[in-house]
């Protein structure tokens, strides 16, 4: 169990939660929900000792996995070892125990020697190789990997061999700051299978809500600056949070009608005859003063893709035996696309098989090896790209209001102020220099250029990632109703199934197209 007492935290000013008393039972899954801000991490963070609370306490049990984020930190262990290194008792026993069989061993380093080897035993440190290499394989780590410094490897193969050390060790309590981040959809669907078997205390933060849905069994919500758990997935405590808080509102609008009703009639007979009646109406208006209800930190952001008045071509990009080669390593051989008028496409596969060259091409920020790309007539072309700094360099010193005017020629104050309200940027934040922004809040600047220019071509490589959940749903509803052409990668499958009415498949045994929806796809 995971016990959280009078747990309260101020960034600068501002309130994040107050008093918090919550328990996370054993045997329970919670998804830790909230809005960018709202401080989901720095929660976790506080459940984990990395981060202070000003007031309160956590009480964890004996045996806790974490994600961590720095893998500067395992740069130069092997990457089995990073693995065991999530079992702290049994990594430490077993440097305490190599090190002491490099000494001429005397009477007390043999019992101490003995008390190692049954800590080693009792957290089983004799398959902890094994276990390391079943886990790492399940994340798609290849075993020819597994002996490499972390730093030899792939920087995605180093954030899930951290997962891997989180999830070592049958620990009592796993607390997991979005853990599908760096994995496709083949390592999700793995390690949504562990979670549903894991029989622990699970705390995890996900922007991905098809992977929330289907490994928590309650939620876990930060808002009204304090935890509020509801029974149920992520869908269904939405609907059960939208049920209270219209009902609270609705009980508060029949009281302040009647409260109307009862003040006229003390109005008309305060001075009169009637005193007693009136005593009774007054102590009746105290009695159904309305409940202050706490504004919610629920802020969603208002996106909408407004293409130019003349579409484009019925033709919108044509790829033609295109290749693409890194040194010796083929990703793309021999690839033909055609991409016409209002087509939304999504394109999936594996990390690595390829995905982000395909769009960088299509997007012309990278230059095919051989083939032909054209574009169609009177296509306007806005691409984001998954590497956010490949758009915004946050070297220079720009406000976000002032990278936003350098995106459409001569366009007006009054339009840029507009599109960054409707993407929550209010007020004195139109002033906050581009270098202090958050991942989240870096995606919503690159949504409001792309809103500013009337593009009738988007191309999005994994666009959610570092959205929450309220702005991913409503990136979901401004790409179905772009009137505009869509290819996008995701591993977001709500996301691509709301969105994507094609499907390029990026699979082992090359790239395959399909006329259909993701689920459709998956079934066949």
């Amino acid at each position: 169990m995971i016990t959280l007492t009078n747990i309260s935290k101020k960034v600068g000013s501002r309130l994040l939660f107050e008093n918090i008393n919550v328990s996370f039972n054993p045997g329970k899954h919670y998804g830790l929900t909230g809005p960018n801000g709202s401080g989901k991490s720095t929660l976790m963070k506080i459940m984990m000792g990395k981060e202070e609370a000003n007031e309160g306490t956590v009480s964890l049990p004996r045996k806790v996995g974490f994600l961590e984020q720095n893998i500067e930190k395992f740069k130069d262990q092997d990457v089995i070892s990073t693995v065991i290194m999530g079992n702290r008792r049994l990594w430490e026993a077993l440097q305490e125990r190599d090190s002491l069989y490099t000494q001429e061993i005397n009477d007390a380093m043999g019992i101490r020697l003995g008390e190692l080897e049954e800590i080693i035993a009792e957290e089983n440190g004799y398959s902890a190789e094994s276990e390391a290499e079943e886990l790492l394989t399940g994340m798609g780590i290849a075993s020819s990997l597994h002996s490499k410094k972390m730093h030899e490897i792939p920087s995605d193969s180093q954030f899930r061999a951290l997962l891997c050390q989180a999830l070592f060790g049958e620990p009592d309590a796993l607390l997991l700051d979005e853990p599908t981040n760096h994995l496709d959809m083949e390592s999700i669907g793995w390690l949504e299978q562990f979670l549903v078997n894991y029989k622990g205390v699970l705390i995890v933060i996900s922007h991905d809500r098809h992977f929330l849905n289907t490994v928590t069994t309650h939620i876990a919500d930060i808002d009204y600056e304090t935890v509020i758990i509801y029974t149920g997935n992520y869908d269904q405590m939405v609907i059960a949070k939208t049920s209270v808080r219209t009902r609270a509102e609705e009980e508060n609008k029949s009281k302040d009608k009647k409260i109307s009703q009862l003040q006229e009639f003390v109005s008309r007979f305060g001075a009169g005859t009637r005193a007693s009646q009136v005593q009774s109406r007054i102590r009746e208006i105290n009695r159904l003063q309305p409940l202050e209800l706490k504004k919610s930190n629920i802020q969603r952001p208002y996106i909408r893709f407004y293409p130019p008045e003349k579409p484009s071509g019925q033709m919108v990009i044509q790829a033609e035996s295109v290749s693409k080669s890194y040194g010796s390593h083929s990703v793309i051989s021999n690839f033909s696309l055609e991409i016409l008028r209002g087509e939304k496409i999504g394109v999936i596969g594996n990390n690595g098989r390829g995905k982000s060259t395909l769009l960088k091409m299509l997007a012309a920020a990278l230059k095919q090896d051989s083939g032909k790309l054209e574009l169609g007539h009177q296509v306007q072309l806005g691409y984001f790209p998954q590497n956010h700094s490949d758009i915004i360099d946050k070297k220079k010193n720009l406000t976000i209001f002032d990278w936003l005017k350098t995106q459409k020629e001569g366009v007006y104050d009054q339009d840029v102020r507009s599109v960054l309200g409707k993407m929550l940027f209010g007020g004195d934040d139109a002033f906050k220099p581009v270098a202090h922004l958050s991942g989240g809040e870096t995606a919503r600047l690159i949504f409001a250029g792309m809103m500013l220019c009337n593009y009738n071509f988007l191309i999005l490589d994994e666009p959610n990632n570092h959205l929450d959940l309220e702005a991913v749903a409503a990136l979901s509803w401004a790409l179905e109703d772009f009137k505009g052409t869509v290819i996008m990668a995701s591993h977001d499958r709500v996301l691509l199934d709301e969105v994507a009415t094609k499907i390029v498949a990026f699979e082992e045994d090359g790239i395959h197209i399909f006329k259909g929806p993701l689920e459709e796809y998956l079934t066949s």
